[in-house]
């Protein structure tokens, strides 16, 4: 293994799994030799700031730093010069972030999020794709990038399909996120709901 690290890597992270897509990332950059400026999701402020607690606490300010703040605060990070930058987020922003890149001939990788529909044909086995898909709809309460956003059911077997997918949802044990006995917490914030 040959470390050939970049320099000053931004990375920038999401909301719906913050903790997560900001730590390995910019971990990930940091044992590869770089300096890493971090931004956190603004609409996870809990989250974001117990990561600057513990960067903080871990590194000098020349190795890695988080900076907080909203979408104002990433356009002025990427007006900046980087060496690389790495953002996970939206296509629409991710967009915006390979302009920006673009205009200094910055090398980056953009992990974007997508529509993920699920298809079921009348041949499947309609029990199985029927779980299958409740999982991919409500895993991490559907605040995920690859969420089945979109489910497509023959129609031969849409009303089964409809039935079982309604049972599941009918089942899940909706709450508050600190209560244990939640499976599915409250959303991330409006926007997202």
């Amino acid at each position: 293994i040959i470390f050939e690290p970049y320099g000053k890597v931004l990375v920038i992270s999401p909301w719906n799994y913050p903790f997560q897509l900001a730590l390995l990332p910019a971990m990930s950059a940091f044992a590869a030799g770089n300096s890493v400026v971090l931004k956190p999701s603004e609409h996870t402020p809990n989250t974001s700031r117990l990561i600057k607690k513990i960067v903080e606490k871990v590194f000098s300010k020349e190795l890695m730093s988080v900076v907080e703040g909203d979408s104002k605060t990433a356009s002025k990070l990427l007006e900046k010069k980087w060496d690389y930058i790495f953002f996970t987020g939206s296509v629409k922003v991710g967009e915006i972030v390979a302009m920006a890149a673009a205009k200094k001939l910055t090398p980056y990788t953009l992990e974007l999020g997508g529509k993920s529909p699920t298809i079921i044909f009348p041949d499947a086995d309609i029990d199985a794709a029927i779980a299958g898909a409740a999982s991919a709809i409500f895993f991490n309460h559907g605040q995920c990038c690859c969420a089945g956003s979109r489910l497509f059911a023959h129609e031969k077997v849409f009303d089964k399909v409809t039935e079982g997918i309604s049972k599941i949802a009918d089942q899940i044990k909706v709450g508050p996120g600190m209560d244990t006995s939640t499976e599915m917490g409250p959303l991330v914030s409006d926007e997202q709901y």
